[in-house]
């Protein structure tokens, strides 16, 4: 037991470092069931039952974000009911974006199209195509008029990447140190 233990803490600076340079390659080996081209940045909290959660393809998941699939309020009723247990699966559709800092509740399923803001405590599902944002979370468009939106407000130098992207934004807002 003490073994154990000792060896968690030795592995665990390595298990934070491969979960932070490889995190797409992490939540497979934990069990995270991941779709085609997942994009994962920033370390995210997987819970305690990862292999509950199963993301589309094409989903965006930014930093910070965590999913929990259990209800820990459970315990405190667990000398009335020693078997009381709620563990539910987390579903996230195809082209999902999840915003920094979003908390996953568990039974949760986010449909597919949809864009969940920074810092949302998702309750409640979220249907397909929608934009949703809040504590707790709620549709506040579609994602055809958060299009609408992006396409009118564009600077159009979503294609660069690096230091050209940064030149150009540079130029862009007179920026001149």
């Amino acid at each position: 037991m003490i073994f154990n233990r000792k060896v968690r803490l030795l592995l665990k600076p390595f298990i934070e470092l491969y979960s932070r340079m490889w995190p797409e390659k992490y939540a497979r080996k934990i069990g995270v069931n991941i779709g085609k081209k997942p994009h994962i940045y920033g370390k995210v909290f997987w819970g305690t039952e990862p292999w509950l959660i199963t993301l589309g393809d094409n989903v965006h998941i930014t930093g910070q974000c965590k999913f929990v699939n259990h209800d820990g309020g459970t315990l405190i009723f667990r000398d009335k009911i020693p078997d009381l247990e709620i563990t539910k699966p987390i579903i996230v559709g195809n082209n999902v974006y999840i915003g920094e800092e979003t908390l996953i509740l568990p039974g949760v399923h986010i449909g597919n199209n949809v864009v969940i803001g920074a810092r949302s405590v998702v309750a409640r599902d979220i249907p397909d195509n929608s934009v949703a944002v809040g504590v707790p979370c709620h549709v506040i468009k579609t994602t055809n008029e958060y299009l609408k939106k992006l396409k009118k407000e564009s600077l159009h130098l979503g294609h660069l990447r690096g230091k050209e992207k940064d030149d150009a934004l540079k130029a862009y807002y007179g920026y001149k140190r």
